[in-house]
């Protein structure tokens, strides 16, 4: 199993002890998935925590027309579950998809709860964690709220740079809150207001 980008990861956070990265390596389940699974549906119980060690990801929701609303991209090291359902343990409202093919580790909620019950030291690693991904929900709701649809493709383009081999124009217009038509303009370079 390929687990030394996740256990360099978490130990750049807070070095793990030796009992620690031992228990992860046993209870860490290597996955290999093809482009366009469902890690999750809406409706399902999210049970398992992912980590990306190569692929690209994201979550979407259906407007009550049937749009797909895509609401964040995960790529190479990134950490992924449907937030409110796993932390619940209640159906979540969004899909999970995979948009590579991807080797991904994963973790059931059970066992996570496990290691923060074995492990007390984890819980500061897992609070910082949580922590670093909450700051990126609310840094893309203010991006949102307060740029222009050019500042906000750049900094998607920073983010998850070549996104457009990896994901449909469509997914990305609908993440970047604006109309297929309006991020053909912001790519084109044309003038754009929005």
């Amino acid at each position: 199993m390929n687990a030394e980008l996740l256990i360099q990861t978490l130990n750049f956070i807070s070095p793990l002890s030796s009992a620690l990265d031992q228990r992860f390596r046993e209870l860490l389940k290597e996955e290999r998935l093809p482009k366009r699974t469902l890690l999750l549906r809406a409706g399902e119980v999210s049970r398992k925590i992912y980590f990306i060690n190569e692929g690209f990801a994201r979550a979407f929701h259906l407007t009550r027309h049937g749009r797909e609303c895509t609401s964040w991209f995960m790529g190479r090291g990134d950490l992924m579950i449907s937030v409110y359902s796993f932390y619940t343990q209640k159906p979540a409202e969004e899909n999970i998809e995979l948009l590579e093919n991807s080797e991904l580790l994963s973790m059931t909620w059970n066992q996570l709860q496990s290691i923060y019950a074995e492990f007390p030291e984890y819980n500061f690693t897992g609070r910082l964690v949580t922590e670093k991904y909450y700051m990126l929900s609310e840094e893309r709701t203010i991006l949102l709220r307060t740029s222009s649809a050019r500042e906000r493709y750049e900094k998607l383009l920073q983010l998850h740079p070549g996104i457009t081999q990896k994901a449909t124009l469509g997914q990305v217009a609908s993440y970047l809150g604006i109309t297929p038509e309006t991020l053909s303009r912001v790519r084109g370079n044309k003038t754009v207001l929005t």
